[in-house]
C-alpha cells in the first residue's frame, strides 16, 4: 500500500488554488467599517449555485475527529453548487480534493489547514467529507439548496491512506 499513502501539506492559496477558494483573513481585501469599529474581509471565496431552483443555504455541522493514519475511501462531488466550510474554532482540519479524471477521481491531495482558515469547494470539485483533526469542531458550511441531485458520491476500490505532517 506505500504507494498509495499521502501526506497532508500546510494549506496555502497557492497550492490550493486550482482546486477552489482559501477562507482566511490573509488577503487584500479588507476595509474599516462601522465607524472604524470592524475590519471586513470581503468577497473570499465564490458561492456558485446551478440547476432547478437554487437557494444559498448556510449551515452549521459539528463534526467528530478522525483517527490518522485516515484511510481514505470515499470522496464526494457536487454538481450543482459550491461549498464552502469554515470553522468556528481555531482547530485544524483536513483537506482532501482529487482532481478530475474523466469522471472519476484522481489522485488526492491533502492539505492542514492552519487556524483561521476554511476552504471553498467550486461545483464538480471531488473532495473528502468533513475531517476534524484532534476534537470534535463546528463548521458554518455555505453551499446549495433547491431541487435535483447535488450530491455524486466515489467508493475507492482499494482505499487511501492520509498522514498528518510530522
Amino acid at each position: 500500500m506505500s504507494n498509495r499513502i499521502i501526506t497532508a501539506q500546510p494549506l496555502t492559496r497557492e497550492a490550493f488554488a486550482r482546486f477552489g477558494d482559501v477562507i482566511d483573513t490573509d488577503c487584500d481585501t479588507h476595509y474599516p467599517i462601522n465607524a472604524g469599529k470592524c475590519e471586513r474581509y470581503h468577497d473570499l471565496c465564490k458561492v456558485e449555485i446551478k440547476g432547478e431552483n437554487p437557494r444559498v443555504l448556510v449551515s452549521i455541522f459539528k463534526g467528530t475527529p478522525y483517527e490518522f493514519p485516515l484511510k481514505l475511501t470515499m470522496v464526494e462531488r457536487h454538481p450543482l453548487g459550491s461549498q464552502a466550510f469554515m470553522p468556528l474554532s481555531p482547530q485544524p482540519f483536513l483537506v482532501v480534493v482529487c482532481e478530475d479524471e474523466d469522471g472519476e477521481p484522481g489522485t488526492p491531495h491533502a492539505f492542514l489547514t492552519a487556524p483561521g482558515q476554511g476552504v471553498n469547494y467550486p461545483p464538480n470539485l471531488w473532495h473528502g467529507v468533513l475531517t476534524p483533526v484532534g476534537s470534535a469542531q463546528d463548521f458554518v458550511v455555505i453551499d446549495r439548496g433547491g431541487d435535483g441531485n447535488n450530491l455524486e458520491e466515489h467508493f475507492f476500490q482499494e482505499p487511501w491512506e492520509i498522514r498528518l505532517p510530522e
